[in-house]
């Protein structure tokens, strides 16, 4: 094999290529994601020390009070190990890797996609990047679904660096932004905000309710952050298949500090 192919290869030029091929493009948290990792040789023979698979998205935190976009990993799956690509050769290797249950979902601008990495010594590792959407099951849906019922509309979905005390698996929490456009609490409420931890079992529900100021008092508790109250409540996986007990327990919160 030629010298100069094989330094060729070491910087991108000639080597090996990757195509990560998806069975389908949209996904509930919970669901195995399947398909092939498909790899075309180079122009020399080349070793692939590991083969990996990543759910990635992106979320925002602030540095020296600036918002500074970074990437995280949701999961990570090896797929193979000590494979051989020779030159000019084709091998498929299919894979199945779990989506977590805390992935967010692509709503708003929050991007989820699957990154595969080989990793080749010596040599620029190729990468494959393929965008998925993540849409709520049928249980985590009943929380979106209750809310829209209440006169409330999605304004923002964003996923912001968690703060130490609310801190889980992952470094950031989704959050849901919602106003009152129609229904009891339209004229009660600014916003509400809204992020969910979800579990095998269980949902963690935290919401941040902002009351519209009214009158001096209002002006004053508006001004001073005194109008936002912050509540977290628990929902079992099967309270939430119940999607009217779900909505009952909302909107007596909603009511109980409106």
């Amino acid at each position: 094999m030629s010298l100069v192919n094989r330094m060729l290869a070491s910087v991108g030029i000639g080597a090996a290529k990757v195509d990560t091929i998806l069975d389908k493009d949209t996904y509930s948290p919970g669901e195995k994601i399947s398909g092939i990792i498909k790899i075309e040789g180079g122009k020399v023979d080349q070793n692939i020390d590991h083969i990996s698979l990543y759910v990635m998205t992106e979320f925002y935190r602030e540095v020296d009070d600036k918002k500074i976009r970074d990437t995280a990993a949701i999961a990570k799956e090896n797929v193979a190990s000590s494979i051989i690509v020779a030159a000019g050769s084709s091998q498929e290797i299919p894979f199945s890797v779990t989506l977590p249950y805390d992935t967010p979902y692509t709503l708003g601008h929050t991007p989820v996609w699957i990154k595969t990495g080989l990793d080749i010594q010596m040599a620029v590792d190729p990468t494959d990047n393929d965008q998925i959407r993540v849409h709520p099951d049928s249980e985590t849906s009943a929380i979106f679904e209750s809310i829209e019922q209440l006169g409330f509309r999605l304004r923002k979905a964003n996923c912001g660096s968690a703060p130490r005390y609310m801190r889980r698996r992952l470094p950031f929490l989704q959050e849901f932004e919602y106003v009152p456009t129609s229904g009891a609490y339209a004229g009660k409420l600014d916003e509400l905000e809204v992020i969910l931890v979800p579990q095998t079992d269980q949902i963690e529900l935290f919401m941040e309710i902002d009351k519209r100021g009214r009158g001096l008092f209002g002006m004053l508790e508006e001004a001073m952050d005194m109008d936002e109250t912050k509540v977290r409540m628990t929902l079992t996986r099967d309270e939430l298949r119940n999607t009217a007990h779900v909505r009952s327990k909302i909107e007596q919160t909603l009511r109980s500090f409106s």
